[in-house]
């Protein structure tokens, strides 16, 4: 456990999974922890994440307390709320940590003004079920115990990997939208089951655990998955006609379709905040 103070700007989802993780994984006591949520009638449901968590309506009230200042809100408020704390940043021991797709380093470092230590991360929303997939990377002034630090917090919800920035849009498209791929594959799934004469209950089960075991096959096995799909697209089995069908409807293509829309929009939030 260490001794800094963490303030986690914005109680949506994704605050509230780190909060719970910094905390589960014990690397922080809860009394160390202030999470800054402007909706009062969130403070209460806050509070009960865990005995001595603090809660403020005041995002500046938040950074001055904290050494770390986790900003995660949206991209569209994002440079607002770091001038809103700007006074709380002159002191240069805090480390600044954002979540926001699209917002770079440098616009963070310009808005905050000063040689301010950030990092950017994209995790995904997984995270409030500790299986996120997030990717970071050190602004000009970040150093090497501050990456540690960051690896911390967000290894508390899942796996971290450490990526150059040029490349966190690639991530946005990929990783931190993810999730709503899968939702979209997974309601098909099921609803294909349902058309073939299975309930919802069944189908919905059935699709989740194959998708679960299936990448957890991968994951172990460390096989390429084209590797994986031959061995059960047997000759003139029911794998390989469904197969046909996915490839004759293009759906590898419209996946890579969707990251790179996915990829080119967080590319363009950045370009919506120049200046």
């Amino acid at each position: 456990m260490n001794n800094k103070k963490f303030a986690i700007i914005g109680g949506g989802n994704m605050g509230v999974a780190l909060a719970k993780g910094i905390i589960q994984t014990k690397w922080a006591d809860p009394k160390r922890i202030m999470i800054a949520e402007p909706l009062k009638d969130k403070h209460e449901e806050l509070k009960g994440i865990a005995k001595g968590v603090r809660v403020s309506s005041s995002n500046l009230e938040a950074a001055k307390f904290a050494d770390v200042i986790v900003l995660s809100i949206k991209p569209q408020i994002m440079l607002r709320v770091i001038d809103e704390i700007k006074p709380a940043l002159k002191n240069s021991n805090k480390l600044l940590i954002s979540v926001a797709a699209g917002i770079t380093t440098a616009q963070m470092e310009k808005k905050a003004g000063g040689k301010i230590r950030v990092i950017r991360a994209m995790p995904n929303i997984a995270a409030v079920v500790r299986e996120a997939a997030t990717a970071i990377c050190p602004g000009s002034y970040a150093k090497d115990n501050d990456m540690a630090v960051a690896g911390h917090i967000f290894e508390s919800v899942g796996i971290v990997v450490y990526v150059e920035e040029y490349l966190m849009d690639a991530v946005t498209g990929l990783s931190g939208t993810g999730p709503m791929y899968v939702f979209q594959i997974l309601e098909g799934l099921s609803d294909a089951g349902v058309k073939a004469g299975l309930s919802r209950h069944t189908a919905n089960i059935l699709a989740i655990q194959t998708l679960i075991g299936s990448s957890k096959l991968i994951q172990e096995t460390k096989e390429h998955p084209a590797k994986l799909k031959d061995l059960v697209t047997s000759p003139g089995g029911t794998a390989i006609s469904a197969l046909h069908s996915l490839e004759k409807n293009g759906l590898k293509a419209l996946l890579i379709d969707a990251v790179e829309v996915a990829a080119k929009r967080s590319s363009e939030l950045s370009a919506d905040h120049k200046g």
